[in-house]
């Protein structure tokens, strides 16, 4: 199998990735309901014997032009580049957005990245992707474009959960702000996974018995503070239960910026430096400020007790989830 390439539009597309049929939208979160979109063009591009790619834009178009509006990305580029690969795609493609871009006209998009950059031979989006200067280009004209320039367009409908609603990242988001993990997960068809370097800390967790993988997220992931079941993952793949805390330490350090502390179980040894991955499974309370560390050791003992029978329960969701978390 030919290993997935992580690519811009900035530099010449390989060779062997010309021609291909391509998934375009942003994609924050690959969840259900882009996953259809996805799918529709894994399996064109298996019959029609090209490889299949993934176009989208980073930064997330919403930061460019509101940046007064922090923006909750659910799956930074790495991350999205390790779920579409894990679907089958052989390529990410990011075109870098910028108000330059965002500028073209929906024809200049359509010669300059779809024709000229990926060679495209089937576009893959859905229903309502906009493009180019003042959102010039839709549904219709991607398809009258890809008659004028010789590619196919495949148009894809709204992806409804079972509730009847729109799957979409900002219902994710939403839920994800009220520590609704286990719902997100219905909606992402995988459990949120964050990925992030382990850092160092007050090693405070060492001396009561609970030694935790300090790893920092973005000033915009607003997650919802409190306690985790969680399934951590090693740079080697290596898999674990563990216990996460989100938050700011109420108990010993009220003022510090929030941080993401995994007590990774039946695990001993040194992983500061190393790029890990936490899959949340469940909330299991709120951060509590308690009256002395006596009082939050005991608290920790039955958060370790509470995670440990709900994670030895669980199964995969879809197989999207158990290869990101099982």
């Amino acid at each position: 199998m030919v290993a997935f390439q992580h690519l811009t539009t900035t530099a010449p597309l390989p060779a062997d990735l010309r021609g291909g049929v391509v998934a375009i939208g942003n994609f924050d979160g690959v969840h259900r309901g882009h996953q259809s979109v996805l799918e529709r063009a894994l399996a064109e591009a298996v019959r029609r014997g090209v490889p299949a790619l993934v176009l989208t834009f980073e930064p997330h178009p919403r930061t460019v032009f509101r940046p007064d509006l922090p923006l909750f990305v659910l799956t930074p580029p790495p991350m999205k580049a390790h779920l579409l690969s894990l679907l089958g795609f052989a390529a990410l493609v990011e075109q870098p957005f910028t108000r330059d871009f965002a500028s073209l006209s929906a024809e200049a998009f359509v010669t300059d990245v779809l024709e000229r950059a990926l060679g495209i031979t089937h576009a893959v989006t859905g229903f309502d992707f906009h493009f180019g200067k003042d959102r010039q280009g839709g549904p219709a004209y991607l398809m009258a474009a890809g008659e004028r320039h010789g590619f196919g367009v495949t148009l894809v409908d709204a992806f409804r959960d079972e509730g009847a609603e729109v799957v979409s990242s900002s219902r994710i988001r939403a839920l994800l702000c009220k520590g609704e993990v286990a719902e997100a997960a219905g909606l992402l068809g995988y459990r949120f996974t964050v990925e992030s370097e382990v850092v160092g800390g007050q090693q405070l967790g060492r001396t009561l018995g609970f030694p935790t993988a300090n790893m920092r997220l973005p000033a915009e992931a607003t997650l919802k503070e409190g306690i985790y079941a969680v399934r951590f993952r090693r740079a080697d793949g290596t898999l674990h239960d563990g216990v996460a805390s989100f938050g700011r330490r109420p108990t010993v350090d009220d003022n510090g910026a929030p941080l993401l502390e995994t007590f990774v179980f039946d695990f001993s040894g040194d992983l500061y430096g190393e790029t890990c991955e936490v899959s949340f499974f469940g909330f299991l309370r709120s951060e509590i400020k308690f009256d002395g560390l006596d009082a939050l050791v005991v608290q920790m003992k039955r958060d370790e007790v509470e995670a440990r029978a709900l994670l030895g329960g669980v199964k995969p969701l879809s197989g999207l989830d158990a290869a990101v978390a099982f």
